[in-house]
């Protein structure tokens, strides 16, 4: 064999070699990376049903002082002015 073929196969064989490295390695990153955004989805989930439980527990809350005391919501007269 020819100096200049085992040159062209050496080079071919480490440009496939390198390429298939390459692509193992980007698969990992990525599926390091859809991994990641399960988790943040998850804990969205996670924040967004203890934001509900709170809203929930605020509204019982509310309901139970309401019973308790009465509350104006400001929509009687308006007070007048001593000049009218």
């Amino acid at each position: 064999m020819s100096q200049a073929s085992k040159i062209t196969l050496a080079a071919t064989s480490l440009g496939a070699v390198g390429i298939v490295i390459f692509v193992h390695y980007a698969q990992r990153a990525e599926k390091a990376a859809m991994h990641a955004g399960v988790i943040r989805d998850y804990e969205q989930q996670r924040l967004k049903r203890e934001r509900q439980a709170d809203f929930e527990m605020q509204q019982a809350l509310e309901k139970e002082y309401r019973k308790v005391q009465t509350v104006s919501d400001g929509g009687g007269p308006a007070p007048q002015s001593p000049g009218t």
